[in-house]
C-alpha cells in the first residue's frame, strides 16, 4: 500500500511527545524538498472534546474514527500505558490491518494493537519498561524488548520515545524510498537508520572513561566503507585494546563491529540501488562487499530481497 494518507488515533491522555513524532514525521509540508504531501488526519472517538495530555495541556482532534476508514497509515502514539482502548478504537485498528492498511504504534500504544488482537502471533515491542506486561497480557504476541521496532506484515510496533523517530523513517523509506527518508530525517535533524536495540538502554552503568563515545571511529568507518575493518585495527584508532574495544562497541551500539559495519554496508546498498545505476558489482566494491556475491548473500540477510528485486520494487514505487 502506497502512504498518502495518515491517521494517528487519539486516546486520553495523549502523550505529547509521541504525537509530535508522528505530526513531524508525516504532517509537516516538505514538498518544496521533494517529500511528496500527506494527507495527515487527527482522530479520536468524539471529535471536538478536550483530550488530556501528560504535560497538561488540553487537545482537540478535529476528525471522527472515521477518518481513519481509508488511511493507507493508522498510527497509535502512546497514552496511559494502563488505559483501556474503547471497543470503538480496536475495531478500527483490526479493520486497517484487514484492508491491507499500515498499522504503527509508538510505546505503549502496542497496547492498543494487543487489546485488538493484531498482534497474535506476529514479532512486536513497546518500550522495555512495559514489554513484561505486554507479554503477560497477550500471550499470543513475539514481544522482543532488544529492538528499536518490530515491523511484521502490514503493522510495526516501535519501543519508547525516540524509537518512534525510527519506526515512522523505517515506513517512509519502505515506501517512499531511501532519498525521501533522508531528506525528512535531515531536516529532524536525526539519523536516518539507527542501529541498536534497547538494551542499550536498560539500567546500565554508564562506563567511566577518558573516551566516552565511539563517534569519531564510527563515523570513520563509515567514510571509509570500502575498505577492510578489524577489531585490532578500530581498537587502536579509538586507543584502546581489541577486548576493551569490542565490549564498549556492543555497549554503544548494541551489536559487534563486524554486524553494525555490514549493517551500514547494506544500508549504503541500498541508496545506492535506489539513487543510481551503478552495476550490482560496482555497489559491492564500493560499499566494502568486494562481489556481487558477496553483496547478494548480505543484502538479501537483512532485508529480504535481491539486490535486483529491491530495486526493481523501489523504483517502481518511486
Amino acid at each position: 500500500m502506497a502512504l498518502r494518507s495518515v491517521a494517528v488515533i487519539l486516546q486520553d491522555p495523549v502523550a505529547l511527545f509521541e504525537f509530535g513524532v508522528l505530526t513531524e514525521v508525516f504532517a509537516t509540508d516538505r514538498t518544496e524538498e521533494g517529500v511528496p504531501p500527506i494527507d495527515f488526519r487527527v482522530c479520536t472517538e468524539n471529535p471536538g472534546m478536550p483530550l488530556r495530555s501528560d504535560g497538561g495541556t488540553a487537545l482537540v482532534a478535529p476528525y471522527g474514527l472515521e477518518g481513519a476508514h481509508d488511511a493507507d497509515l493508522v498510527a497509535i502514539p502512546a497514552s496511559d500505558a494502563a488505559y483501556t482502548p474503547s471497543e470503538a478504537v480496536t475495531q478500527v485498528v483490526r479493520d486497517a490491518v484487514d484492508r491491507g492498511a499500515h498499522v504503527l504504534s509508538v510505546c505503549s500504544g502496542a497496547f492498543t494493537l494487543g487489546a485488538a488482537g493484531v498482534l497474535d502471533g506476529r514479532e512486536c515491542t513497546t518500550h522495555w519498561l512495559h514489554s513484561d506486561r505486554l507479554a503477560a497480557e497477550y500471550p499470543l504476541a513475539k514481544v522482543n524488548p532488544d529492538v528499536l521496532y518490530a515491523h511484521d506484515g502490514n503493522i510495526i510496533t516501535s519501543a519508547g520515545t525516540a524509537a518512534g523517530m525510527d519506526a515512522c523513517l523505517h515506513l517512509v523509506r519502505a515506501e517512499l524510498g531511501g532519498a525521501i527518508a533522508n531528506r525528512i530525517a535531515r531536516r529532524m535533524v536525526v539519523s536516518p537508520h539507527r542501529d541498536g536495540g534497547q538494551r542499550q538502554f536498560i539500567d546500565r552503568p554508564v562506563p567511566v572513561t577518558e573516551a566516552d563515545s565511539l563517534g569519531p571511529v564510527l563515523q570513520w568507518m563509515l567514510e571509509h566503507l570500502d575498505e577492510a575493518h578489524t577489531v585490532a585495527d578500530l581498537a587502536r584508532r579509538a586507543a584502546m585494546s581489541s577486548r576493551t574495544f569490542a565490549r564498549r562497541f556492543v555497549a554503544e551500539t548494541g551489536t559487534t563491529p563486524h554486524q553494525w559495519i555490514t549493517d551500514q554496508r547494506v544500508l549504503r546498498a541500498r541508496e545506492l540501488l535506489e539513487e543510481t545505476e551503478l552495476s550490482i558489482e560496482q555497489i559491492a566494491t564500493d560499499v566494502g562487499f568486494g562481489s556481487a556475491a558477496l553483496l547478494r548473500h548480505h543484502f538479501s540477510q537483512c532485508t529480504g530481497l535481491t539486490p535486483t528485486t529491491f530495486r526493481t520494487r523501489h523504483r517502481a514505487s518511486a
